[in-house]
């Protein structure tokens, strides 16, 4: 499902009336807990969260530094969470975290797919958004970029 719009209220507005709960909720949860200097955008074909270029320009394809992600897709939602994706020990303690609570989620290398929302433990979500700030993220991205 490709959504075209320029803002993540377009975004939104765009899809039908199920997944636009679904996924304004998650956002939500995504606002609340992102920690200052990460901007909210479209880009790709999703609701983007992000950080500047104008902050960090020193990315691999010049664009800004996405952090997390949320978009519709043609048979499921998914919330891309590339700070669990990135550290090893951020993703075993996010699964973890999922297990215990009874979730049982379909996870990719950066993704979290679902189809209804209450697929989706949105107190993890937050947790999630909330744990890496802008420098510490800067910090791992050029770690990887290493290589180390």
């Amino acid at each position: 499902m490709r959504i075209d719009a320029d803002t993540p209220d377009a975004y939104l507005e765009a899809l039908p009336d199920d997944r636009r709960e679904a996924l304004a909720a998650v956002r939500g949860t995504i606002l609340e807990n992102l920690p200052d200097g990460y901007d909210e955008a479209v880009r790709w074909g999703m609701i983007s969260y992000e950080i500047p270029v104008e902050r960090y320009p020193e990315t691999y394809n010049g664009q800004p530094l996405s952090y997390a992600a949320l978009a519709a897709q043609k048979r499921h939602m998914s919330l891309y969470l590339m700070g669990v994706y990135c550290d090893q020990s951020t993703r075993e303690w996010f699964e973890g975290e999922a297990a215990g609570r009874g979730a049982k989620l379909d996870i990719g290398k950066a993704c979290v797919r679902f189809k209804r929302l209450d697929d989706l433990p949105l107190d993890l979500v937050g947790e999630a958004i909330a744990l890496i700030p802008v420098d510490e993220y800067v910090r791992i991205y050029e770690q990887s970029r290493r290589g180390d």
